[in-house]
C-alpha cells in the first residue's frame, strides 16, 4: 500500500465519527452525574440538624457531595484524551474483538455499573502511558484522542502490533501510525527490518533513564519530538511521585510545537507540565520576536555575562559618581545633612564585600547610611541620640523624599526589567561597562535601542541572568508568611479544642488541621503548573527541550538553572541549526553543566520525507554540516521535486501555489523564504496565513490554514504535505544560511518546489 495514496481525510473522518460517539456518550454520562450529585447536595443541606449527631452528618454528607461536584466539574474539557486497544486473548471466538480502553481525567461508570472511562491514574490505564514499541504491555494501538468544547477536533495513533488490527481499525489510522502500518506491510524484508529499526531506536529513547542528560540527535522526519513527547508521557507515569511534586518544563520553539505538546499531554500537562517557548522563560515577559543577527549575536554570547556584572557594579555609585559631589549632603526639614565621601566609599565597599546579591545588599548600604545621616542630624540639632535611638532616627528620615532619593542614587532598588531598559538606552552607559567587561564598542553599540522598544526572545535570557545578580528583598514577603503561619496555628489550636470538647477527636472522624482548612477560604486550590510557571525560582524534576540547536550560551544558562538535577530530554539536530549563536556541537553545550553525564542517542531512519527529496537535502546538508549523516530515507515514492524559475514573484508566484494547492488536494502547503523576503512574499499571496500578523489566519492558528508564509526560523519542527522554497540565495546568505536552507527543503512529504528569481545555487545543482 503506498501510503501518498491512503485517503487520509476519508480515513480521519471516519476515525473522528467513531471516536465522536464515544465521547459523547462520555460527556452524557457526566452531565447525568453532575445534575445527581447537584440534587444530593441540596438534599443535605436540606436535612434537619436535629442533636449533634445530625448535624455532623449534615457537615460531613455536604463537603462530600460539594467535592463531587467540583471533581466533575473541573473536567469539562479533557474529559477523555486517550484509548487503548488490547491485544485480543488466545481462545476469543466472541467476536467482538480486542478490549478497548478509554482513558481520561477520571473514572465513569454507565447506568449498568460498565466502565465508560478509566482513571488515569488507574493500574488499568497504565499501558497508556508505559507501552513503547518494545515493550507494548499487551496493546496493539494507543490512540490520543484532541477534544476541544465536547468535540472530538483531531487524532494520533500510535501502532505497536499492526497485524493484531482489524481491517476497518487499519483503513482509519491517522497520523504517524498510518505511515508506519503501511511500511509494516512491505514486501520485502529489507522494510520489515526498517521498521524494527525505528521501533528500537525510538524505545531506547522512550525508557532510557531519568537522570543526566539524554540527547536525542536526529535528522529531519525521524521522529525525535515523537519519541521525546512520549518519553515525557512516560516520565510523567513511572516517576510520578517526583514529577507530580517538581512538575516538569517543556521548551519548545514556537506555539505549534507547545500546542502539539497540550494535545499529547492533555490531563498530565494541565496539572504537572510547564509549556514554554524560550521568549516565555521569564515569568511576566511573552517575546516572540527576535533582535536583527548582529545584535542577536551579541546578545546570545556569555561576555553578556560579564557585561550585565558590570552594569550592576556601575549602578553602585559614591556620592561623586552619583551626585555630582565629594560628600553626601541631604537637604531635610531640619537642614543639610552630610555623610562624608570616605565613608560613603567605605560603606559601598563593604557592601560588594558581603558577596551578597545587589538588592540583598542594598538592605546593609540603607541601613548604615540612614543611621549615618541620623547622627548629622542630632549633631545639627545640638541633640544627642543613643545608639539604640539611631534606627528609629534613620526610619523616621526614610519618610523624606530628598533622602530617599539620595540613597536610591548611591544603591538604587534595581528589577531586572529596569535594569536593562536604562542600561540599553544610555549609550555612554553601554560604552562604560563594556570597557569594563572587555565588550567592543560596535558591539555595544548594537546594543543600544529606547526605552519603549519591546522585549525580544534574546532578552529574556539576560532578564534572568540580571535577575539572579539583583536579587530580591523578601523581607517583607516572609514578615506576612509568618503572620499567616501564626493564624493557621491559632485556627489549628482552636480546632483542636472543638474536636475535643464534641469527642471527635477520639473518634479519629477528623484532624484539627483539616477542620480548620475547611473553615478558611483560600480560593482554588493551584496546581504545579500555576505554581512553577509564576515563579522564576522554580526547580523542576525534569525538563525536556525541542529543537535544543537553536539555544545560545545564554539561554542554556537560563534553563540549566530551572534543573540543578541535570535531568534533561535534549532533542535536535545541529545540521539544521539556523542561529549564529545556537549549537555546533552537544557535548560543548552540554558538558559543562553536566560534566559525564551527556549521553547522546542518534535516530537515523527517516520514515517521512520521500528519497527524492532527501537526495536534495544530502546536496545541502553536506555543506551545511559535512560530519552530519544524512538520515536513511524508506520511502521510495513521492513527486520528483523540482526547481521553478520566475520572472517575478508579483502573479506568478501566487499562480505557483495555486497549482500546488490543486495538486495536493485536501492538504496543506508552506511557503518558506529568508527573513528579509518574508514580507514581499507575504503580500506576493494575500490570502495566505502569516504567523503573527495579526487579523484571521494569523498567530497559531495559520498553521491550520490550506497556505501559510514562513521564515525557515518558523518551519522548525513542523511539516507539510507541500512546500515552495522562495529565492533560496536568500536563504544561504542568512549567517547559517545553508543549515536554513537544508530546514527549508526537508519540510515536505510528499512536494517539493523551489522558486527562484535569480540564478539557481550551486547546492540545488540536481534541480537545474
Amino acid at each position: 500500500m503506498d501510503f501518498c495514496q491512503v485517503d487520509a481525510e476519508e480515513a480521519s473522518s471516519a476515525a473522528l465519527a467513531v471516536e465522536q460517539t464515544r465521547v459523547s456518550a462520555m460527556y452524557e454520562r457526566l452531565d447525568a452525574l453532575r445534575a445527581h450529585t447537584a440534587d444530593q447536595l441540596a438534599t443535605a443541606h436540606m436535612q434537619e440538624r436535629g442533636g449533634f449527631a445530625a448535624l455532623v452528618e449534615r457537615e460531613t454528607r455536604s463537603y462530600e457531595q460539594a467535592r463531587r461536584q467540583a471533581q466533575l466539574g473541573s473536567v469539562e474539557e479533557g474529559l477523555c484524551f486517550g484509548r487503548i486497544d488490547l491485544v485480543p486473548e488466545e481462545g476469543n471466538a466472541s467476536g467482538e474483538g480486542p478490549e478497548t480502553r478509554y482513558v481520561g481525567r477520571i473514572g465513569l461508570r454507565d447506568a449498568e455499573y460498565g466502565t465508560i472511562l478509566v482513571d488515569w491514574r488507574a493500574p488499568a490505564a497504565r499501558p497508556f502511558y508505559a507501552a513503547t514499541p518494545g515493550d507494548p504491555h499487551g496493546i496493539t494501538r494507543r490512540r490520543h484522542l484532541r477534544v476541544r468544547r465536547r468535540r472530538v477536533v483531531g487524532l494520533d495513533d500510535d501502532v505497536f502490533d499492526p497485524g493484531g488490527l482489524t481491517d476497518t481499525d487499519r483503513r482509519q489510522l491517522v497520523g504517524e501510525a498510518a505511515l508506519l502500518a503501511s511500511l509494516h506491510q512491505g514486501r520485502t524484508g529489507r522494510m520489515g527490518d526498517i521498521v524494527a529499526t525505528i521501533q528500537t531506536e525510538q524505545d531506547r529513547v522512550i525508557r532510557a533513564r531519568m537522570a543526566g542528560v539524554l540527547v536525542v540527535q536526529g535528522g529531519p522526519g525521524t521522529g525525535k519530538t515523537v519519541a521525546a513527547l512520549h518519553r515525557a508521557a512516560y516520565l510523567l507515569y513511572t516517576h510520578r511521585n517526583v514529577l507530580e511534586r517538581r512538575g516538569v518544563l517543556v521548551v519548545g520553539p514556537n506555539p505549534a510545537f507547545l500546542r502539539y505538546v497540550s494535545d499529547v499531554l492533555p490531563a498530565l500537562g494541565e496539572t504537572d507540565v510547564v509549556m514554554r517557548t524560550v521568549g516565555e522563560l521569564f515569568p511576566g515577559v511573552t517575546a516572540s520576536a527576535h533582535d536583527p543577527h548582529a545584535t542577536a549575536a551579541v546578545k546570545s554570547s556569555l561576555g553578556m555575562v560579564d557585561l550585565l556584572h558590570a552594569a550592576v557594579a556601575d549602578r553602585q555609585r559614591t556620592p561623586e559618581e552619583a551626585l555630582g559631589g565629594e560628600d553626601l549632603l541631604v537637604e531635610t526639614d531640619a537642614g543639610v545633612l552630610t555623610v562624608s565621601g570616605a565613608l560613603c566609599e567605605h560603606v559601598l565597599r563593604t557592601a560588594r564585600g558581603l558577596r551578597l546579591s545587589h538588592n540583598i545588599a542594598r538592605k546593609y548600604v540603607v541601613n548604615t547610611l540612614l543611621g549615618e545621616l541620623a547622627r548629622s542630624e542630632s549633631t545639627l540639632l545640638g541633640r544627642p541620640v543613643a545608639e539604640e535611638d539611631l534606627s528609629f532616627s534613620g526610619e523616621r528620615l526614610w519618610h523624606e523624599e530628598p533622602v530617599r532619593e539620595a540613597l536610591d542614587g548611591l544603591w538604587p532598588y534595581l528589577t531586572p526589567r529596569r535594569l536593562l531598559r536604562e542600561l540599553f538606552a544610555d549609550p555612554a552607559a553601554l560604552e562604560r561597562v563594556g570597557a569594563r567587561a572587555g565588550i567592543g564598542a560596535e558591539a555595544c553599540a548594537a546594543l543600544a535601542r529606547s526605552p519603549e522598544s519591546p522585549w525580544t526572545v534574546e532578552d529574556v535570557p539576560l532578564l534572568d541572568e540580571a535577575a539572579e545578580l539583583l536579587g530580591h528583598d523578601d523581607s517583607a514577603e516572609r514578615a506576612r508568611e509568618r503572620r499567616a503561619e501564626a493564624e493557621r496555628d491559632e485556627e489549628e489550636r482552636y480546632a483542636q479544642g472543638v474536636l475535643e470538647f464534641t469527642g471527635l477527636f477520639e473518634d479519629q472522624m477528623m484532624d484539627a488541621a483539616g477542620l480548620a482548612a475547611r473553615h478558611r477560604d483560600t480560593g482554588p486550590a493551584r496546581t504545579t503548573a500555576d505554581r512553577a510557571g509564576s515563579d522564576r525560582e522554580w526547580t523542576y524534576g525534569h525538563v525536556i527541550v525541542d529543537e535544543a540547536q537553536e539555544l545560545s550560551p545564554m539561554a542554556w544558562r537560563t534553563v540549566m538553572r530551572r534543573v540543578p538535577t541535570r535531568s534533561l530530554t535534549v532533542v535536535g539536530d545541529v545540521a539544521q541549526t539556523g542561529s549564529a549563536s545556537g549549537t555546533r556541537s552537544w557535548l560543548t553545550a552540554l558538558d559543562p553543566y553536566a560534566r559525564g553525564k551527556v549521553h547522546v542517542e542518534r535516530l537515523r531512519v527517516n520514515y517521512r520525507t520521500p528519497a527524492p527529496i532527501m537526495a536534495v537535502a544530502a546536496d545541502v546538508l553536506r555543506e551545511a554540516a559535512p560530519d552530519e549523516e544524512v538520515p536513511e530515507s524508506v520511502r521510495g515514492e513521492g513527486d520528483p521535486p523540482r526547481a521553478v524559475r520566475l520572472s517575478s514573484l508579483e502573479g506568478e508566484l501566487s499562480a505557483l501555489v495555486d497549482g500546488e494547492v490543486r495538486t495536493i488536494g485536501a492538504g496543506r502547503v508552506a511557503v518558506v523564504t529568508a527573513d528579509r523576503h518574508v514580507d514581499t512574499v507575504a503580500a506576493a499571496l494575500p490570502t495566505a496565513a502569516r504567523p503573527g500578523a495579526g487579523g484571521s489566519g494569523t498567530g497559531r492558528d495559520a498553521l491550520e490554514e490550506t497556505v501559510v508564509v514562513l521564515t525557515a526560523t518558523e518551519a522548525k519542527g513542523l511539516e507539510f504535505d507541500s512546500v515552495v522554497v522562495v529565492e533560496p540565495d536568500a536563504l544561504l546568505a542568512q549567517p547559517r544560511g545553508a543549515n536554513d536552507l537544508y530546514v527549508a527543503v526537508t519540510r515536505a512529504t510528499r512536494r517539493l518546489t523551489v522558486a527562484h528569481t535569480g540564478e539557481l545555487p550551486d547546492v540545488l545543482g540536481r534541480l537545474a
